[in-house]
């Protein structure tokens, strides 16, 4: 039998940004090759690593791109 279970979001204001995962709290044995990820466009980005699942909270600072 195989279980899947979803993981919580992990919600990113704007000060979190540029974003990268790992993130600078992840455990040791949590970590892998740090990737960044584009999260102003459709707010939400996933981990190419560890499917790691963002969510952009509240609004972008302004001028940003």
């Amino acid at each position: 039998m195989s279980q899947t279970t979803q993981q919580k979001p992990i919600e990113i204001t704007a000060n979190d940004l540029p974003l990268h995962c790992p993130r600078s709290d992840a455990p040791l044995w949590a970590r892998h090759p740090r990737v960044f990820l584009e999260i102003s466009h459709t707010r939400e980005a996933v981990c190419p690593y560890c499917s790691a699942h963002y969510v952009l909270t509240g609004e972008l600072p302004k001028g940003h791109h």
